[in-house]
């Protein structure tokens, strides 16, 4: 009833405001407002509606849920197919493998970051922002997510599935920091290089082993070296049935699928377009890889440039999102909704006509000759009546009334609220607060959760507080 009052009051009073506005603009002129408006100061393209559900992605995915899929291996999942990085090794008695080293204790201890709570967890992953924008896969990012696992999460979207794809992985295995006080997650940002160590790492129930050392370099050329420093076991021995032991990159992207179910209608899927996949057997103490980016049809800026360079392949131009692509990218669910694989089949003087020889394209280039009527207008004087009048104020004058109406009105609802709010207060064995409790649920209040899919490992993301973020629970033990 109260809302209801509001409202009327509110309608109330911007209507007398433009009654007074009209009636004063009225005594002034005596004639009615004429506004002008210009009609593509009212029109948004279709990517403005969609720019501010990006950062709704991770809430939706925590919501929804994510199935991690592949591709079928006959259609567009490839592995380590030289498209996207070419990579070579170097073993322990190559010079080369131990200059790309980096030793971080030779840096200045404010050069170095150790990661409490990585150093002291296990299955955790903390978010890493980076001074420089690296591109992967030709995607250019500004954060990294590092796990305790030996791996780098590259993904937008965080869930619990960090192991699946979308990984720089020097080593990715079971690895358990918080066994020994010697075992550390540290990392260093010089501006070119990003640095990730795994020092004294041990390998969960199998501690006796022996640690890992191994660390990750991100050049921001978009080069990446893996680099290991301690191997004590072979990485054909390290048990992959609880947790997946990889070596080398992936990415993935985001795609919704049709459902016939209403509750799984804006289920979103990944899928993992390309992997590179590291020989396990070449991984000994002293060895080293590097592994190289191709370029990629992301980085051509123009039509004629993703059309015709002979660097990239399978490239088309989508004018709509003026973007290059071959279509399987992180942009793949973009490129679907604006209709780019219709729109490729055009070429680029669609986009870009080329007038006819002689046209004008400019007023300036051209000015219109003498006409018959320009001499006699030329002797004849022209006067022309110019009739003043005081300034248009009426515009503002009916704004200006009608912004005081709706303030007036929002000062009221404010002070009802804080009367409501103070009468609950001190009446709360009243009947309408007592009535509010009655009917308050916990339905208000979701709760986001990350469902495990069987046995598999689980990473909860930290932040720097020492807990988990909100929206994650707790990795189940695998029984």
């Amino acid at each position: 009833m109260v809302l209801y009052t509001v409202l009327l009051i509110c309608l109330s009073q911007a209507e007398l405001g433009r009654v007074w506005a009209h009636q004063h603009k009225d005594a002034l002129t005596g004639t009615h407002l004429r506004t002008d408006v210009d009609p593509s100061s009212l029109q948004r393209t279709r990517r403005d509606h969609q720019n501010p559900h990006k950062h709704r992605e991770a809430r939706d995915s925590a919501e929804r849920g994510l199935d991690v899929s592949t591709l079928p291996d006959n259609t567009t999942h490839i592995v380590d197919s030289q498209q996207y990085y070419t990579w070579q090794s170097f073993g322990p008695t190559d010079r080369r493998s131990g200059d790309k080293w980096v030793d971080l204790s030779k840096l200045h201890k404010s050069q170095v970051q150790i990661h409490g709570i990585l150093s002291n967890a296990h299955q955790k992953a903390a978010r890493v922002a980076l001074s420089f924008h690296f591109p992967f896969y030709g995607h250019h990012l500004r954060q990294i997510i590092i796990a305790t696992g030996g791996f780098i999460f590259m993904g937008d979207v965080t869930h619990r599935m960090l192991t699946a794809t979308q990984y720089i992985a020097p080593l990715m295995a079971n690895f358990n920091p918080s066994f020994s006080q010697n075992s550390t997650v540290r990392y260093s940002d010089n501006g070119h290089l990003f640095v990730v160590q795994w020092d004294n790492v041990r390998l969960k129930d199998r501690e006796v082993e022996g640690s890992f050392t191994f660390q990750a370099i991100l050049d921001r050329n978009g080069t990446v070296v893996f680099n290991y420093r301690d191997i004590p076991i072979p990485v054909e021995q390290i048990n992959s049935t609880e947790h997946p032991v990889k070596a080398g990159l992936s990415d993935a992207f985001l795609a919704r699928l049709p459902s016939s179910q209403p509750s799984e209608a804006n289920q979103r899927t990944i899928y993992e377009y390309h992997r590179v996949e590291i020989d396990t057997k070449r991984i000994v103490s002293g060895a080293s890889f590097e592994l190289t980016p191709l370029p990629t049809c992301l980085q051509h800026t123009s039509c004629d440039l993703c059309m015709t360079s002979n660097l990239t392949a399978g490239c088309a131009w989508c004018n709509t999102l003026q973007r290059c692509s071959d279509g399987i990218d992180r942009h793949r669910q973009e490129w679907l909704d604006y209709n780019c694989p219709e729109e490729a089949k055009g070429l680029c003087e669609d986009y870009n006509p080329v007038p006819p020889k002689g046209s004008m394209s400019s007023f300036n280039q051209s000015s219109p000759g003498p006409t018959a009527f320009s001499a006699a207008d030329e002797e004849q004087p022209v006067t022309t009546d110019v009739q003043t009048s005081p300034p248009n104020v009426t515009g503002i004058t009916e704004n200006a009334a009608i912004i005081a109406g709706v303030v007036g009105a929002l000062v009221l609802l404010v002070a009802l609220t804080l009367l409501a709010v103070y009468y609950i207060n001190t009446h709360p064995a009243a009947a309408p607060p007592f009535y509010l409790m009655q009917r308050r649920t916990n339905n208000y209040w979701p709760s986001m959760k990350f469902h495990n899919q069987g046995c598999q490992s689980s990473y909860a993301e930290v932040e720097l507080g020492g807990h988990e973020k909100d929206g994650f629970i707790e990795s189940e033990q695998c029984s």
